[in-house]
């Protein structure tokens, strides 16, 4: 039997798809390198250097998501996290506006609320970008040479230079999307993250070499890890079958047979969403918290009081992805067209009587959300743990749980999935030469 990778790249479309999405995140992850215009590259990297055991909290984790785009001061240090704020706004604004709800399900309404919501990116980048400035402004305090222009133009100059890059990317995964595997956005910080394992990986070993970290912790901390990536993978692929039986009908000329099918339920239906939510919405006041907390006091309190290894930023980090699993799924998931649809199609429930069809979908769907939600929390903490007991750096931390890797291993389940069910669709079609395909467990 043919190794299967060779035959994704027997199909043309499905190579050239790779191909794209491939070139997408290199393009990504050269911009990541690419300082603002206005910024002494060697005094910011001493900086940052100096700072590695003793920085801000909430600018690591900003750097880390970014995938060193932050220290780097960069075109895309703001990554991809103001167009996913604006598009949590834009599905809020949906629910509380019923206008705006009913324009989006018009004919060409849809490409009017995607355009409000690139105007509203514009401008989340604009505050977050002049956070930016005003932070790069208090390490010029510390750091002489840092900024090699007068402070004005550095500002628009890096506020113009910021917010294209967030632009880019948000262009670049809606083109990943349509052009190439899986969701753009998700992979861009995919990408983002798998950037940083090489330096994550190899501060672990030298840390473990002279002496900082015990081996025993780590190899416990090690063992937690694959434990939770095995325990990841068993949740995003559980799932609760409900049974459908449709009768027999009439269809024109034709008569269809009864049949039994199902509706696959996962037990988490919104996957990583939740996640890449929460930490947004989090990190939208969080970053400009930080940054212009140097001279503004009351936002300085906010950043110390929610910092990302605190009681209080871990609380609302639970709560919000408990609600946004619930939020995602009932707009994803709705079970009142569900019920439509069964219905107008002859179908039923064994067991259910008809017009409780949308009642009992609910009762099933807050039942395996909440579990599903608690356990991506669960997981979304574990850096926080493994900081607090075993004392391990950020960059290491982050790797070992939590969101990065419910993303790692989310996007890779999707992609894979998506890259099976490309596969089937072109067997099914006879595109592949000799049916290499046919037969085979994808």
């Amino acid at each position: 039997m043919a190794n299967p990778l060779v035959g994704i790249f027997r199909i043309k479309e499905l190579r050239e798809r790779i191909f794209f999405t491939v070139v997408m995140l290199i393009v990504f992850r050269l911009g990541a390198v690419i300082p603002v215009p206005g910024i002494n590259v060697r005094e910011l990297n001493a900086y940052f250097l100096s700072q590695q055991n003793s920085g801000n909290a909430i600018v690591d984790y900003l750097d880390f998501f970014a995938g060193g785009a932050f220290s780097n001061f960069s075109v895309f240090m703001l990554g991809i996290m103001p167009y996913i704020s604006m598009s949590i706004i834009m599905q809020l604004l949906l629910i509380v506006f019923p206008s705006l709800k009913k324009l989006s399900q018009e004919e060409g309404g849809r490409k009017k609320i995607q355009a409000y919501q690139r105007y509203g990116t514009v401008i989340v980048c604009l505050i977050q970008s002049y956070a930016v400035t005003q932070y790069a402004q208090i390490i010029s305090r510390s750091v002489e040479n840092l900024l090699t222009m007068n402070l004005l133009p550095f500002t628009l100059l890096a506020m113009l230079s910021v917010t294209a890059g967030t632009l880019l990317l948000m262009w670049m995964g809606e083109q990943i999307t349509k052009r190439g595997i899986g969701n753009g956005i998700s992979l861009l910080i995919f990408a983002g993250i798998v950037a940083r394992l090489p330096d994550a990986v190899w501060e672990l070993i030298g840390r473990v070499i002279r002496g900082e970290l015990n081996p025993v912790f780590v190899l416990v901390v090690l063992f937690m890890f694959v434990a939770v990536i095995a325990l990841v993978v068993f949740e995003q692929q559980g799932q609760r079958k409900i049974t459908v039986h449709y009768a027999k009908r009439v269809v024109g000329r034709k008569m269809y047979g009864a049949q039994n099918t199902y509706i696959p339920f996962k037990i988490n239906p919104s996957g990583v969403i939740p996640v890449i939510f929460a930490s947004s919405i989090l990190t939208f006041p969080l970053q400009i918290a930080s940054t212009v907390g140097g001279n503004v006091p009351w936002l300085a309190a906010i950043s110390r009081a929610l910092t990302p290894r605190g009681v209080l930023y871990n609380v609302l980090y639970v709560l919000l992805i408990v609600f946004f699993a619930y939020f995602y799924t009932q707009v994803t998931l709705n079970p009142i067209e569900i019920a439509k649809n069964i219905r107008e199609n002859g179908g039923s429930i064994p067991g259910i009587r008809t017009e409780k069809i949308e009642e009992y979908l609910t009762k099933i769907l807050n039942r395996i959300v909440l579990p599903g939600s608690l356990y991506l929390a669960l997981i979304a903490v574990i850096p926080t743990i493994i900081q607090v007991l075993f004392n391990f750096p950020s960059s290491i931390s982050y790797l070992m749980g939590g969101t990065s890797l419910l993303i790692l291993v989310g996007v890779d389940l999707d992609t894979m999935s998506q890259i099976e069910a490309m596969l089937k669709m072109h067997h099914h079609d006879g595109l592949t030469k000799h049916g290499r395909l046919r037969g085979r467990n994808l």
